[in-house]
């Protein structure tokens, strides 16, 4: 019964949310067809999707253009490793500073320092330090979630209930065995859904990272539209980018609910 009334709201919210965008792109159509003085502006999707099939769904100029599902995986794989080098080491970083109240009255005060930082802002020294690449854009994608997930770890590890712990310590658990088996179990559901809000200023930075000069990804596609004065090829890269990052989202919600099964606190 729960799982029929959960796969019931879950048709409900996929027919309420395509029901909307699908009227708003039907407004957006008739808008741009009935004369909207801003359509060249916000050109409509049946434009932009026009042109990049005669485009032969590839945006740039000569050799260096680069194809749409070149440019997404580009995107994705991007983030995927500089999540996964920010998750890692995150977890690293928390067990090593709450193995020593010192390390982490030393460590968290600069970890809280710089957290606030803009993934942004660390453009300029990724270019500096690795050029025009696929380093630079995986490195912001790290400085953007490394921070916060740190601070995510040491505080779940934090608040895990002691009796959790000592009755590990009863039944003669070593003290790798409870890292591994009672405290990493506890704080993953919590991190995992810190990750998960902290995928769109991800997201966000791998794009902004794409626009310093690289050849494909989505944030290419935005820049090469602006120095082409492209609306079409703006406003298509901005809608892929958008159902990219849903879909992104949606598969991690589905790990979530799937893998971190004993932690129900953890499916929003």
């Amino acid at each position: 019964m729960i799982v029929l009334k959960k796969y019931k709201e879950a048709i409900i919210r996929f027919i309420c949310g395509t029901g909307l965008i699908t009227l708003l792109v039907l407004a957006w159509e008739m808008a741009a067809s009935g004369g909207w003085k801003y359509a060249n502006i916000f050109p409509p999707p049946s434009k932009f999707i026009k042109q990049l099939s005669n485009d032969g769904f590839k945006v740039g100029l000569g050799a260096q253009a680069a194809s749409v599902q070149t440019s997404i995986i580009s995107s994705i794989l991007r983030v995927l490793t500089g999540l996964f080098i920010g998750l890692i080491s995150a977890f690293l970083f928390g067990f090593f500073v709450q193995s020593n109240i010192w390390l982490k009255r030393f460590l968290m005060p600069l970890i809280r320092v710089l957290a606030p930082v803009a993934p942004i802002a660390w453009i300029p020294m990724a270019l500096v330090l690795f050029g025009i690449g696929n380093q630079t854009a995986v490195f912001i994608v790290f400085m953007g979630v490394f921070f916060t997930l740190s601070i995510a770890v040491v505080r779940a590890i934090e608040i895990i209930p002691e009796n959790l712990v000592n009755s590990a310590k009863t039944l003669g658990a070593s003290k790798f065995q409870i890292w591994y088996k009672v405290i990493f179990p506890s704080i993953l559901p919590n991190v995992f859904t810190i990750l998960r809000l902290n995928f769109i200023a991800a997201w966000m930075a791998v794009l902004a990272a794409e626009m310093t000069g690289l050849q494909d990804g989505l944030g290419a596609i935005i820049m090469t539209g602006r120095n082409l004065f492209n609306n079409e090829m703006i406003l298509m890269g901005m809608v892929l980018i958008g159902v990219v990052g849903f879909l992104f989202d949606s598969i991690l919600k589905y790990i979530q609910d799937k893998f971190l099964w004993w932690d129900k606190k953890s499916r929003q």
